[in-house]
């Protein structure tokens, strides 16, 4: 069994390792020396202390080498009061972009700067301005690194568990303790000995000063046994000298700070303190023993053995694990700090290491290594991904090459394609990389929409290479690419354009030319049949976000480590098998034509019976139906950007069949269900089965109520031969199906292979009841599907059709939650389900959606219906509006109405209306804010319109459409309702949707703000100053993360002025200031209102907006309030 875990002091330490080592042997401590510090002698310690002891509150702006983004507390002291010195650990201060709040025990806050991180070790410094601290008396903490000794009586004071000042008592019990190591991938220590002490420290601790009697640090606080009340601290020899340097270069400098060069050196090795028996097991002669332990101090009680050595440094190929270290340039070196002080003071000189290995004596001649050399400060950031040179801490865990192009957050272009965090780039586009200069290049080659192969290596597969297909972003989801530099004279890290301009990246249009990478030799190869494949290996893998991680709980979540979330096998998300190769892959592009009118014809008119392939294989086993419908049927994989998941979207990738109802020489349309493709703002790759490519979509309708979705392609990018197979389905609305029918449900396997079997309709109109998500999203209401006695499972869609193959049904998926009660310890203390609730799961199930729902809006798209202009591959078209009734029923049997106290003429009226059914609407509830709000009520059974009644949804469907052929102004229903034992006569308004969907958002401060979507205003609830603006998202290391404005809510109040819509939010933060702090009312969606204010931080985070443009047909990217150095 492993021992407990180790852990980092603050709150950046959840998901850390288990079952790691831990000495197994008990060294003698020097007997304890009498302590007579009294009581009165602590009081006054501390009273000086606790004022130099402040709360930091850090945010780490983005992801980067060691550390992920994200929000914590630590704590941190005053060293250096007139210069405005703050010490505390490197995981506070962050190797990345990072914003920090310091709090004394007064509560007067301050920003604090990061002016040295060091590279190995965990400490760090802030600054601040002593000026700004105006109510505080206090001093400053005196270092005493020597003071510490086995037996000393200490405290350690900070925000030990987030509780701003915490007093703990301890006793240190080694000095000689190995470096805690925390993660296999993460921040560790190493080269130093730390102190241990039993003072029981817990999260937020990080940082605090270990004290002795006299007030004096001894040693810094840095991290924790989980299971024990081990704590362990680092020792101050080194931070001393560092503060020295600070201090100097601070004195030099009168006017403003400017960053300080504190020397430091490496041989890129990891050395051990063994024991003398050890280090004889190992090979140590006898007289070399003899030697050390004379030149020695007294007490000493082993030497200095490697570990291990980073590929392509210094020592690399000179030392090996197991060396046993006897002198370095004469000198008998046997202590960490000896060997450091050495190697600081001689950097970029060469020294002489004289080792044992194995009983042989040898002499290496290594050189000092500039320590800073080999440690990143600056970073691309391209579709979300934060990209940068390999840094010595990664490269020493995973054994790599310094330098190497390292991927420390995928974002969306990367995650996409399958490149997992950790991963060394080897190769894009076919060209070698080795630095990130060459990467740069590359990428400014190419274009919106290219697809290229990228070749990665992981530390978890090291000896295999990865092939994937990478996909330019072909919309402006994220800013053009940066290169963020830091600058340690301001604690900013300033960002620039990596891609010059006029690149064919920063263009706007999307397009494939001969010249393309991407898009070599496509045009002549597509002709050919036969060779082209899917590079998409379907797999069951659970989804990462991406890079600026999004969050959709209002749970107050501090720093997160990069954990795999749970799936449940019944999930439709997927990942893209990593090792899925790129060779031999022909892939076309959408070409942008001129834009002009065009008269469409109706395929479904042709008898498309007789239309087979003549793939024999296929053709001697399959039934009619299958053979005829076969080439009509796609695979979808679609991909929402993490950076605009709007709508209450659950997941960042789907899959599922859809199935071809037009396709022309100029479009190509595609109905699928909207658990597949759920928003508009996603990415769309369409896979035929009628012919061997895949292609992009794009999403040109969403329908307001049913589920299903039709996505657009451009027939041409098919080529010659795929035109030739690739055909519309034939569409049979009419007759409806009815129980006991027969149907055949056809659809595509994982390999684009079709699948069939004949089934039996067991209830044509099946009333679905799908309950409001912990976070609202899109769900079926007022719907009636088609069930079926067998099917292939819960993730199997596709299409019913009859016996000839027309399609009478969508066999579409939808998404549910599943409440779940844990009642086993284990499963309890599992870690919290997605969006931060852990009594939910996400299901699904699959039904029939008839057909007529989706024929009926075919129909006005190609017969030109009045609506909105759209420009679907070059051309603009009418896409239409639908007129619904805006509230959410559900049926009763009339056996129930009748105990409402229906009368007996209507329930006979309902019955002879729809024998079959015998039901009659009630009133579930009306959408918010919409024109059947306030008149309808809950319970009210709908019993006739004009007179008519009514039984079912299609009726009330009808209904609305014949207000649109009367052109009916005003819009209304005339309905016959019963209520409360009374029949009431009412007009009843409707509403008028369109299928784009949310076609805007705002980022502002790092939340993704929009219009209250149909799920939200499904809930029956909005604030009273108006809709306002819905918080749909967060992002990590922003500030809503910092200070607690997160998702599930609305802004309905900026700094006292009202924002009831979209429009008004933007201008209203159009006059915010970088550094401003605002004052935001909310009231979230269980109706508590809260005010709050948080601190804008346009420098990280610029407010932008993603709208999408009907004439180009792309979403656009628009900056509202950026500084100069920072990008939207």
């Amino acid at each position: 069994m492993g021992d407990p875990l180790e852990r980092l002091g603050s709150e950046a330490a959840a998901g850390l390792e288990s079952c790691m080592k831990d000495d197994l042997s008990m060294e003698i401590d020097p007997p304890f020396r009498e302590n007579a510090a009294t009581a009165e002698d602590w009081r006054k310690a501390l009273n000086k202390v606790v004022p130099a002891v402040i709360v930091l509150r850090t945010t780490a702006a983005r992801a980067f080498d060691t550390e992920a983004a994200g929000a914590s507390y630590a704590t941190g002291f005053v060293v250096d009061k007139r210069r405005g010195i703050i010490l505390t650990n490197r995981h506070v201060v962050k190797p990345g972009p990072v914003v920090a709040e310091a709090m004394f025990v007064n509560r007067e806050e301050i920003p604090v700067h990061p002016i040295y991180r060091d590279p190995v070790h965990d400490f760090g410094f802030f600054r601040y301005d002593p000026g700004a601290i105006q109510f505080l008396s206090y001093e400053e903490i005196p270092l005493s690194p020597e003071a510490a000794c086995v037996g000393l009586e200490i405290r350690v004071v900070g925000n030990d568990s987030g509780e701003k000042v915490s007093i703990l008592a301890g006793t240190l019990a080694r000095l000689d303790r190995d470096a805690p190591h925390y993660k296999k991938d993460g921040y560790n220590d190493f080269n130093t000995f730390y102190m241990q002490a039993a003072s029981g420290t817990k999260g937020g601790s990080s940082g605090s000063p270990v004290i002795d009697w006299q007030g004096r640090a001894v040693a810094l606080n840095a991290g924790s046994k989980s299971s024990s009340a081990s704590a362990f601290f680092l020792p101050l020899e080194r931070v001393v000298r560092a503060l020295k340097f600070l201090q100097k270069g601070s004195d030099a400098f009168e006017s403003k700070w400017e960053a300080v060069t504190i020397p430091r050196g490496t041989l890129q090795v990891t050395f051990l303190h063994k024991g003398f028996d050890e280090t004889r097991r190992l090979g140590l002669q006898s007289e070399t023993e003899q030697m050390v332990r004379h030149a020695s101090p007294i007490g000493e009680t082993g030497m200095l053995v490697v570990d291990s050595v980073v590929p392509g440094g210094p020592a690399h190929k000179h030392l090996e694990p197991g060396d046993v270290l006897v002198r370095v340039n004469g000198e008998v070196i046997t202590q960490f700090l000896k060997l450091e002080t050495l190697l600081d003071d001689r950097v970029d000189e060469k020294i002489d290491l004289e080792i044992e290995r194995g009983g042989t004596s040898l002499t290496v001649k290594l050189l000092v290594q500039d320590l800073h050399c080999i440690t990143p400060n600056y970073f691309l950031e391209v579709s979300g991904a934060v990209i940068h040179p390999l840094s010595y801490q990664q490269a020493r865990n995973f054994r790599f090459n310094c330098g190497q192009v390292y991927v420390t957050e995928p974002g969306y272009m990367l995650s996409r394609a399958g490149v997992p965090r950790h991963a060394i780039i080897k190769k894009f586009a076919g060209e070698g990389i080795s630095h990130l200069d060459e990467l740069i290049s590359v990428l400014s080659k190419l274009s919106r929409g290219a697809r290229v192969p990228l070749e990665y290596v992981s530390y978890t597969d090291r000896h295999r290479s990865k092939s994937v297909l990478v996909t330019v972003d072909r919309h402006e989801w994220y800013a053009p690419p940066q290169i963020y530099t830091r600058d340690d004279s301001t604690g900013l890290w300033t960002s620039r354009p990596a891609i010059p301009p006029g690149s064919p990246l920063l263009s706007s249009s999307v397009h494939c030319d001969g010249n393309s990478i991407a898009c070599h030799t496509a045009a002549s190869t597509i002709t050919e049949a036969g060779l082209v494949e899917s590079i998409h290996q379907h797999a069951d893998k659970d989804w990462r976000d991406g890079c600026t991680r999004m969050q959709t709980s209002d749970e107050n979540v501090a720093e997160e480590s990069h954990s795999q979330e749970e799936s449940n096998t019944d999930t439709k998300r997927r990942r893209v098998e990593e090792d899925s190769t790129a060779e031999g892959i022909v892939i076309s592009d959408g070409i942008m034509h001129d834009q002009r009118e065009e008269t469409m014809e109706d395929p479904r008119t042709l008898d498309t019976t007789d239309i087979l392939d003549d793939r024999g294989a296929t053709a001697a086993n399959a039934s009619v139906a299958e053979q005829v419908i076969e080439p009509t049927l796609v695979m979808f994989e679609v991909h929402v950007p993490p950076s605009c998941m709007l709508d209450g979207v659950h997941s960042q990738h789907f899959f599922g069949t859809g199935v071809i109802i037009y396709h022309s020489e100029s479009m190509g349309l595609v109905a699928v269900d909207k658990n597949t493709v759920a928003v508009s703002v996603s990415d769309v790759m369409i896979s035929f089965a009628a012919f061997p490519i895949e292609i992009p979509g794009e999403v040109v309708f969403l329908h307001p109520v049913h589920n299903y979705a039709l996505v657009a392609y451009d027939p041409s990018a098919l080529g010659t031969a795929g035109a030739s197979v690739v055909r519309a389905a034939e569409l049979l609305p009419e007759p409806a199906l009815r129980r006991g029918d027969s149907v055949y449900l056809v659809g595509l396997s994982r390999s684009l292979q079709a699948t069939s079997r004949k089934s039996t309709v067991t209830n044509p109109c099946a009333a679905l009841n799908i309950g409001s998500a912990d976070c609202p999203r899109y769900r079926a209401t007022n719907m009636e599907v088609i069930e079926l006695d067998t099917d292939f499972g819960s993730t199997f869609s596709g299409v019913l059709t009859d016996e000839r193959g027309r399609v009478q049904a969508l066999w579409g998926s939808f998404s549910t939650q599943v409440r779940i009660q844990y009642r086993s310890k284990k499963v309890k203390n599992k870690k919290k389900l997605k969006y931060g609730c852990n009594s939910s799961e996400d299901h699904q199930f699959v039904r029939g959606i008839p057909i007529y729902a989706i024929s009926q809006v075919l129909d006005k798209i190609i017969h030109g219906a009045k609506g909105p202009p759209l420009l679907i591959n070059g051309m603009k078209r009418p896409m239409p509006l639908v007129r619904i009734l805006e509230a959410e029923l559900y049926p009763t049997l009339l056996s129930k109405a009748r105990s409402f106290g229906l009368s007996d003429n209507w329930v006979q009226a309902l019955a002879k209306k729809d024998p079959v059914r015998r039901q009659v609407l009630r009133v579930k509830g009306c959408l918010a804010g919409s024109k059947a709000d306030n008149l309808l009520e809950q319970g009210d059974m709908l019993l006739a319109i004009k007179k008519e009644p009514i039984t079912c949804f299609r009726d009330i469907e009808n209904a609305c459409q014949e207000l649109d052929k009367s052109q009916d102004d005003e819009g209304k229903l005339h309905m016959t309702i019963f209520r409360q034992g009374r029949e009431i006569e009412l007009l009843v308004g409707t509403d008028i949707r369109d299928g784009n969907g949310t076609a805007q958002m705002v980022n502002w401060c790092g939340c993704i703000v929009q219009d209250p979507h149909s799920a939200v205003r499904a809930l029956g609830f909005l604030p009273e100053e108006g809709h306002g603006v819905y918080v749909a998202r967060w992002c990590h290391g922003s500030p809503v993360h910092r200070y607690g404005l997160y998702a599930l809510q609305w802004i309905v109040e900026v700094n006292g002025k009202l924002t009831p819509d979209l429009e008004t939010f933007v201008d209203v933060t159009k006059g915010l200031e970088h550094g401003e702090f605002v004052r935001v009312r909310t009231v979230h969606l269980n109706g508590k209102p809260r005010v709050m204010t948080l601190k804008q931080d346009l420098h990280y985070w610029p407010t932008w907006e993603l709208k999408f443009d009907p004439d180009t047909a792309t979403w656009r990217r628009g900056t509202i309030k950026a500084l100069d150095c920072s990008t939207a």
